[in-house]
């Protein structure tokens, strides 16, 4: 699911975009804010250099958390492939993508 954020300017505080700001919505958003900027972390260990050089990307633990960068591109396809991706439904585009990276990762390369 995917979260798009913008400021208010004259409050501070982070809304969607997708839906309408509310006064009720800004004013709890803005007391969340406040709370955590007021939280004591006095009790929380600073990590060394060495635990600082050990972290990686939750992704190379995890690759169900891996979300490559989309990229908007126009090809050319033969019109009978098409028709078998949309044939599946909705999300052809997805299935298309999920083929081409199959067989990018068997290749090799």
């Amino acid at each position: 699911m995917t979260i798009r954020l913008s400021i208010d300017r004259k409050s501070g505080v982070y809304l969607d975009r997708k839906e309408k700001p509310d006064k009720q919505k800004k004013t709890r958003i803005a007391a969340e804010i406040k709370a955590f900027r007021n939280t004591d972390f006095s009790d929380c260990p600073e990590l060394t250099d060495e635990q600082l050089a050990q972290l990686r990307p939750s992704h190379y633990r995890n690759m169900a958390n891996y979300k490559p960068i989309k990229k908007t591109v126009n090809v050319r396809l033969d019109a009978d492939v098409i028709e078998w991706l949309q044939a599946a439904g909705k999300g052809y585009q997805t299935r298309m993508n999920a083929i081409l990276r199959e067989a990018m990762l068997h290749s090799g390369a």
